[in-house]
């Protein structure tokens, strides 16, 4: 059989909430995604925000390390596009094509896709992503295998008002947040953009199948990260950097399996390299799925790493996750919630009323995951703990100096022509300041 083709299906801000993950937010596509193929129920992202989290994925590479530590709309980068997995798949043979959002340049044409999909303007051609993907898979290129890259907008903030389905008084809100009426209202605005996000990804799996290429496709459907509720996207908990990955194909991906071995995106590229028996490149630092997936070993890794520098504003943080323990810790001198990395709804205007912009944050934070799984109870003081605390803050340290992380240095300025909010902003739509403007400001406040 020759080489798959690859289909690379990615959403904004989904987190685990969808229907296959337990979850009552109506998803049949994916739920079915799921139990034709293999439901990665521990994957995490290699950073909770948009850009560094996707280009983790493309890289294999932590974000620090490939460059992208903010977001591509903002002047962030990364340090060298011939990085991204489209360039060695050509080396391999395949054509790549993209339709729809993928948040790692500022202009996809940056990239190196071989076609750029799309039906008039960038607006247009985000809401129609799933319609120029399925003409595509309709007609791919005859000769080589293809990797086609197609993303969503949905499930990022503003949501659409709730639909008649998804009536906010019968809505449960995420972990983190308390029951009240604006949560449950915010909650069944997401499952109605969630409701969207499937329907769209639906219309390509029909084209896969419609056009018998799913037999020989492997589909690899995943997102960013959490979603956009306060402690969830842009945190280094569980509910910040636990995603949805499936992934169904050749290679073993079949059969509707579960898997609770720990999972990175930065381990889709090296995974991608071993199934297509193409040799890894060097900048690599993730590990191949495969020989787990063959039930070679019993385990992908026994540790995933994450990490914050900055979103809309500079945060910046690190973690170490392991099947019993989190560890995170925070760099910069600021240890109260940087409100523009939360994005503005609901939720969090009713945190704020509640005082959480003076809720301040410890420097260290260790949370054993099996006990505590919403990482409420911070034992980084417990002294019956404290050899876990010191083996874990060893392993972030040695991580942080293999991989070469600039927070290492200390602070981590952002490029020239970069856009930051101020970190005591009260909002994510305060105007941003040049990266010189911030770090003067950094300055001026010693």
């Amino acid at each position: 059989m020759p080489r798959p083709n690859i289909l690379y299906i990615h959403s904004h801000d989904t987190g685990r909430y969808i229907q296959p993950y337990g979850h009552d937010i109506p998803t049949p596509n994916l739920q079915r995604l799921a139990e034709q193929g293999v439901l990665f129920r521990q994957a995490f992202c290699a950073g909770p925000t948009c850009s560094p989290s996707r280009a983790a994925l493309v890289t294999g590479q932590s974000p620090h390390s490939s460059g992208m530590i903010g977001l591509a709309h903002r002047g962030f980068r990364l340090d060298d596009y011939g990085h991204h997995l489209v360039h060695t798949l050509r080396d391999a043979g395949y054509y790549s094509a993209l339709s729809g959002v993928q948040h790692v340049a500022a202009e996809p044409e940056i990239i190196g896709y071989d076609e750029i999909l799309g039906r008039g303007g960038t607006s247009e051609r985000r809401r129609e992503a799933h319609l120029a993907a399925a003409d595509f898979l309709r007609h791919p290129p005859s000769q080589q295998p293809f990797f086609l890259s197609v993303g969503f907008v949905e499930t990022h903030r503003v949501f659409p008002e709730p639909g008649p389905e998804d009536d906010p008084r019968y809505c449960l809100p995420p972990g983190p947040l308390p029951d009240t009426p604006e949560t449950r209202y915010d909650m069944a605005a997401f499952t109605t953009s969630a409701r969207a996000l499937d329907e769209k990804m639906g219309v390509v799996f029909a084209a896969l199948e419609e056009t018998g290429l799913a037999e020989n496709t492997l589909v690899i459907c995943t997102t960013d990260h959490g979603i956009a509720f306060p402690r969830m996207k842009c945190n280094l908990q569980d509910s910040g950097i636990g995603i949805m990955l499936i992934m169904r194909g050749p290679g073993g991906f079949t059969g509707g399996q579960i898997s609770d071995a720990l999972v990175s995106h930065v381990d889709i590229f090296p995974t991608l390299c071993d199934l297509l028996e193409i040799a890894p490149p060097e900048w690599l630092e993730g590990v191949s799925l495969m020989p787990y997936v063959r039930g070679e070993q019993k385990t992908a890794r026994d540790a995933v790493f994450s990490e914050v520098t900055y979103h809309a504003a500079y945060e910046p943080m690190r973690c170490v996750r392991t099947d019993r323990w989190k560890y995170i810790r925070r760099y910069d001198e600021r240890l109260l919630p940087v409100l523009p990395n939360c994005d503005d709804g609901p939720s969090k205007d009713l945190w704020l009323a509640h005082g959480w912009a003076e809720r301040p944050y410890a420097r260290e934070e260790l949370y054993d995951v099996i006990f505590d799984p919403h990482e409420t109870d911070n034992r980084a003081g417990d002294p019956a703990v404290q050899p876990v605390l010191e083996g874990l803050r060893e392993r972030l340290d040695r991580w942080m100096a293999d991989t070469h992380d600039p927070l290492l240095d200390g602070f981590v300025p952002p490029p020239p022509g970069a856009k930051v909010n101020d970190p005591k902003g009260r909002s994510p739509r305060q105007e941003p300041m040049s990266g010189a403007e911030f770090v003067a400001l950094r300055r001026e406040r010693g």
